[in-house]
């Protein structure tokens, strides 16, 4: 936990330098490397859950790419959303959403082997009726 607030401690501090620092590109460098610095330190956090599902996935004899694929959604969607949130403090709104737009792209796409094995699911359901 005392991760936790170390790095809330220096978000809030980038933000008093970022207001401070708000005309110069230096600003925003700071603000890149802040969230970098968070990413790494949410990663500590993460772990835990990571293995949790893969414990979950040998009890329940899950298939390993599935779960991989729900955490690489996860991890595309974070990295997305910091990404877009960066480039709209920047001043690039519209790179924001186009940042937002390529992941959700992305993730659909990771999303086809989920879709499909749901659809040969529900066929073997239906074909048992």
């Amino acid at each position: 936990m005392g991760l936790y607030w170390k790095a809330a401690a220096a978000v809030l501090l980038a933000v008093v330098m970022m207001l401070m620092l708000r005309r110069q590109e230096i600003g925003v460098l700071l603000g890149i490397a802040v969230c970098a610095m968070v990413a790494v330190a949410a990663m500590d956090y993460l772990d835990p859950v990571a293995k949790l599902l893969h414990s979950l996935e040998a009890l329940g004899n899950l298939d390993t790419e599935m779960v991989t694929i729900l955490l690489k959604t996860v991890g595309i969607g974070l990295v997305t959303e910091i990404a877009s949130m960066i480039c709209t403090d920047s001043g690039s709104a519209s790179l924001g959403k186009a940042v937002q737009l390529l992941g959700t792209s992305v993730i659909l796409w990771l999303s086809v082997p989920l879709f499909t094995a749901l659809l040969d699911l529900i066929r073997e359901i239906l074909e048992g009726l």
